[in-house]
């Protein structure tokens, strides 16, 4: 089903809601039809399988993540970061940053784009640096060997990490809306749950807030064969209004409809997305708009830090996003996890209410 529906039922919902009376229960129906009609029309032809275990991927997986090291450049010892994204078929994107990863040293100007391919246990890398000089590396247990002009000449090495949200595992303050910690999905309509207790997409919470402080922790399927919009894709609703864009973008630019996007809006400062299967966090903090009667007279905002880093600082939020459950409107509304498809997953979701 086209997008075009998906808005025409979110302004009907927006035009109904501000001729009812703002009950819960009709918050709650709204949510329900539209995440269900738009759960139905958001199934995704995909190219390759959506994994959401590590233990059962595929033999490019182990060499798919970061790795950070130094290489000698012009005789100095320089920390660089790398991001190996596997593509399918033992093809691979990789993206070198001079100074560190993304969120973690890299500088915002040195950038290094390359490809991999697989052969057995070695992926051979190559690419242009910035001075259009070819350069060659490969990976082989969970090492990058980095070679200079002279294919011969190891210039440095960077180790495979893992990193982990500083805000990861934390606790609901006193006086927080607990949505979601893994025991059971009764404060949530359409709630699923997996046979390891995380929450599946697609629901939306029964408790509504305005002004909030929300956390939420979240896990991309790894989809090697996708791309774009098709790879990881979920979102967080806002109020069920305002999506901050969850996907697969590890390694990307960093857009507005990528992982931290407030969706249409504004693209995050730097693109802290982890690779897939790797636990993340959203902290935001988020303030209502103001309204006299039906007429908005303040936008909202929002402060959104992703992966502990802060990728947006008190971004005015002008519109509404499609396909929430809930259109513009003065009132509090539900958290929405969108449904798009892919099989993303959730835990310890709390919402801590300003007044």
């Amino acid at each position: 089903m086209p997008r075009i529906f998906l808005n025409l039922i979110s302004q009907h919902a927006t035009s109904l809601r501000n001729k009812i009376i703002s009950s819960g229960f009709v918050v709650m129906l709204l949510a329900t039809v539209t995440a269900f009609v738009f759960s139905a029309c958001s199934e995704t032809l995909l190219a390759g399988e959506a994994y959401t275990d590590p233990a059962k991927t595929d033999a490019d997986f182990p060499f798919q993540g970061e790795y950070t090291g130094t290489v000698k450049i012009d005789g100095t010892d320089t920390p660089v970061g790398v991001q190996v994204v596997a593509l399918g078929d033992s093809k691979f994107s990789v993206v070198a940053y001079g100074g560190g990863l993304p969120g973690a040293g890299w500088n915002s100007r040195d950038k290094f784009i390359g490809n991999g391919n697989r052969d057995g246990s070695l992926v051979s890398i190559s690419g242009m640096d910035g001075d259009g000089v070819k350069r060659r590396g490969e990976i082989r247990e969970n090492v990058i060997r980095v070679f200079g002009k002279n294919d011969s000449d190891l210039i440095g090495t960077l180790s495979k990490t893992t990193r982990k949200s500083p805000t990861f595992g934390t606790k609901p303050p006193a006086g927080s809306l607990v949505i979601f910690d893994g025991t059971s999905v009764e404060k949530l309509t359409g709630g699923r749950m997996t046979a390891d207790k995380l929450l599946m997409q697609g629901v939306t919470s029964k408790d509504l807030y305005s002004d909030a402080e929300i956390h939420i922790e979240f896990l991309l399927p790894y989809m090697p064969k996708d791309q774009g919009q098709a790879r990881g894709n979920s979102g967080a609703y806002i109020q069920g209004r305002y999506e901050v864009q969850m996907l697969d973008s590890f390694g990307l630019e960093g857009k507005n409809n990528e992982c931290g996007g407030i969706y249409s809006v504004a693209a995050p400062s730097v693109n802290m997305c982890f690779p897939p299967l790797q636990w993340q966090t959203y902290d935001i903090s988020y303030i209502a708009p103001k309204y006299a009667g039906d007429k908005k007279t303040v936008d909202g905002r929002m402060t959104v830090r992703h992966n502990g880093v802060l990728i947006h600082d008190n971004v005015a939020i002008p519109t509404g996003t499609p396909g929430g459950p809930l259109g513009e409107g003065p009132g509090p509304g539900p958290l929405y996890l969108q449904d798009h498809g892919n099989p993303v997953r959730y835990q310890n979701i709390w919402v801590l209410p300003k007044s």
